[in-house]
């Protein structure tokens, strides 16, 4: 009795995967294939087989396109179907122009082959199109255009129930791309994203920003037309094929729109030409589609450059772990510095990174991906000694694990990026801590960080910090690499146990039992000996000197910020000066003040004191009493805690640190509300350190700082809240 007879579909599937692995083996490179196509398949073209070609109905030696998705890619796009053939066989019904899917199975397509000149190769990147070819493209886009939803496959559920919901659309595209370009990405790539200035947040806030938009009837998107898959046939044949269907989705036509836009790179001159001729197209045919078009388009160009961040950053990064080349880092470091420019308005990033800063960032990510090689070396500073629990060995350690710290271990505020990290050996976990070249920051600090640390560790009290473990500067071990050094600190890491969860902060204000955790801890401030970071023990007259900083600070602001703040009604810094002056403090003995005791500068603990105190760069020597009332400027703080905290700590301090308190701490809060309204202009103007969230928040509740500081300075301010011609521009504008 011989073998059962195999089933034809049997036959054909071992056809298939037979000749997807020659394609795979000997085919050729497809010259057309998107940009992200190339990141997510390897594309061959290929004869067909005359054992195949039967099957599907071709001549044997018919030219093919052959997709094997590649194996090691990661996701840097956003898709609304998940199959590119589901599209092809639903698009193929009303646009015949579509390659069509012969074949697929698992980890491969068979589509036909589009001959002809890609146009990529006809006119490459930042060229002009020429007329006949861009009148070719908008009436591709506006034959697109028409395809309805009824002839495609079910949309996720997930999409806005009315089809002509445009803001609706843009907000769905906003969390998908959170979910499936960002999360997706999160632990791998999270701490670089987070080193750049790019709030994890970011997305889900842009989506919270769409404004109201005018209504358009949905239609198929190509979802990704750019030179690279735009295909001109031979002579004599039908105008443009498009290809690379994979992205396709349904929506608001804009949204092709301005994606075809960014991604075709057309020269400066020539993209009103390309909307002009799109809006023309696609009037005639589908004349609701174009409605809104002058004032709607920005809002999906900003998002095209939004998302296009997150792939352009991962790409560069995947590029050095391919290769770290000089070479490769300069061009890894070129184009995350544009895309970051590019997003830095749509995702109100603030300032962007320097390219020097990129560099660096970028030579960490890629040294920490080579374990068997030291490319990093340090230089210690010898004022700091090596510290007995944490040997020079173990910094090298902590240097070269550095760049490639997930997420949830990165930390940016507004001057330093930290790096949480636990390194073989070491029993605690430590913070590496760089200085942000690119801060702008108002409030200068006065003392060494690491100097008041080591100060507060040998004076024994019980205060609650970070202790300094190495202090120095890092560099390439290679000097053939490029790396230019940049300075680091390592501290105790006084977060969460679990490094898994991110430090929990008072940021609603503080308990009753943390508040009377902080008065205490302040009160041990005072029994620092401070001689050694500040022989004179402070200015004498505290106060004057606090208003010969503010005074100096207004007058040192950017010009567009002064005339900024003289049209809100704030004083410019003569006037400023006089009005200070008015006021006289009592004095009271100098103690060691933690400077800027914002909720994020105070961390919750389960285990030890309820608060650890964490940053402090701005310390320095004066009235205790300064430190509590900026803390509660800076802190939610209800009245019944505020209190609480003045009676301990009138209790807790000598008397010499307290005197006449009662009269003096709401000159310290008046001063402080004014500051603020300064400072957070300036933020506002310059886009200074918005990815951290003690400024977000400030800049956020501006109006209501604004109305305070003009009320405390006896004057009236010319506005409280927008719009208005003169008021604060938040980075960006809108979505």
């Amino acid at each position: 009795m011989g073998a059962p007879p195999v089933p034809p579909a049997a036959r054909t599937d071992a056809v298939l995967r037979e000749f997807v692995a020659r394609a795979v083996a000997t085919g050729r490179a497809s010259g057309h294939r998107a940009a992200t196509a190339g990141y997510h398949h390897r594309n061959h073209v290929v004869p067909l087989t005359e054992p195949l070609a039967g099957l599907l109905g071709r001549a044997p030696g018919t030219r093919v396109l052959v997709r094997v998705p590649r194996p090691d890619a990661v996701p840097v796009v956003i898709r609304t179907w998940p199959s590119e053939p589901e599209i092809l066989r639903a698009v193929r019904r009303v646009l015949p122009r579509v390659p069509e899917c012969l074949a697929a199975g698992p980890g491969f397509a068979v589509h036909s082959f589009v001959d002809g000149e890609v146009l990529a190769d006809v006119c490459g990147p930042g060229k002009p199109v020429e007329g006949p070819l861009l009148a070719d493209l908008a009436e591709l886009l506006a034959a697109i255009v028409q395809v309805r939803g009824g002839a495609l496959p079910p949309l996720p559920a997930h999409w806005p129930r009315n089809h002509t919901d445009s803001q609706g659309f843009l907000r769905t595209l906003a969390h998908l791309a959170d979910q499936q370009i960002r999360s997706p990405n999160r632990h791998r790539y999270g701490g670089l994203f987070t080193a750049l200035g790019v709030p994890e947040d970011a997305l889900a806030r842009f989506a919270d920003r769409v404004p109201a938009m005018t209504r358009r009837p949905y239609g198929l998107l190509h979802g990704d037309l750019h030179r690279g898959n735009l295909v001109r046939p031979a002579a004599g044949a039908a105008p443009l094929h498009c290809v690379d269907w994979e992205l396709a989705g349904y929506g608001d036509p804009l949204h092709d729109l301005a994606v075809h836009l960014v991604r075709m790179r057309y020269p400066e001159h020539q993209r009103r030409e390309a909307v002009d001729a799109w809006a023309e197209a696609v009037h005639r045919v589908r004349p609701a589609a174009t409605a809104g078009l002058s004032r709607d388009l920005r809002h999906y160009l900003a998002f095209e450059h939004a998302q296009s961040l997150y792939a352009d950053v991962i790409r560069a990064a995947r590029s050095l772990e391919e290769s770290f080349a000089p070479e490769r880092l300069a061009a890894a470091t070129a184009s995350v510095r544009a895309a970051l420019r590019a997003a830095a308005g749509p995702l109100r990033l603030g300032r962007v990174p320097e390219s020097g800063e990129i560099e660096r960032i970028l030579f960490r990510r890629g040294a920490s991906g080579r374990p068997g090689r030291r490319l990093i070396g340090w230089t210690p500073d010898r004022r700091v000694a090596e510290h007995p629990d944490f040997p020079r060995s173990a910094v090298a350690d902590a240097l070269l694990l550095e760049g490639a710290a997930p997420a949830g271990r990165v930390f940016k505020g507004a001057a330093h990026v930290n790096t949480v990290l636990r390194v073989p050996g070491t029993p605690f976990p430590v913070v590496v801590r760089r200085e942000a070249t690119v801060v702008l920051r108002r409030e200068t600090g006065f003392l060494s960080e690491h100097a008041v640390l080591r100060a507060i560790e040998r004076s024994g009290v019980p205060v609650a910090a970070p202790r300094v473990l190495a202090l120095g500067e890092s560099h390439a071990s290679d000097p053939r690499l490029r790396y230019r050094g940049d300075r680091f600190a390592v501290h105790t890491y006084e977060g969460a146990a679990d490094l898994g969860s991110r430090p929990e902060h008072p940021v609603h204000g503080l308990r009753p039992h943390e508040a009377d955790c902080l008065v205490d801890q302040l009160a041990a401030l005072t029994l620092v000996d401070h001689a050694p970071l500040d022989p004179l023990g402070g200015p004498p007259r505290f106060y004057d000197w606090l208003s010969d900083q503010l005074v100096a600070l207004v007058a040192g602001l950017p010009r567009q910020s002064q005339q900024l703040a003289r049209l809100l009604g704030l004083p410019d810094a003569p006037r400023l000066r006089e009005i200070l002056a008015r006021h006289r403090v009592t004095h009271r003995a100098p103690a060691l003040l933690h400077g800027d005791l914002n909720p994020w500068n105070l961390v919750r603990r389960a285990d030890g004191p309820p608060l650890t105190l964490i940053d402090w760069e701005m310390a320095l020597i004066g009235d205790p009493l300064y430190d509590l009332v900026r803390h509660m400027h800076l802190t939610p703080t209800r009245p019944e805690i505020r209190d609480r905290m003045f009676r301990r700590w009138e209790s807790r301090l000598a008397p010499r640190f307290t005197r006449g308190w009662q009269q003096d701490w709401r000159v310290y809060r008046w001063t402080e509300i004014v500051r603020s309204a300064y400072v957070d202009l300036d933020r506002l103007v310059t886009g200074a350190a918005l990815d951290a969230p003690n400024v977000r928040r400030a800049v956020e509740s501006y109006a209501m700082t604004l109305a305070a500081a003009t009320a405390s300075l006896g004057l009236s301010s010319r506005r409280h809240g927008g719009p208005h011609p003169a008021w604060p521009p938040v980075p960006g504008g809108a979505a």
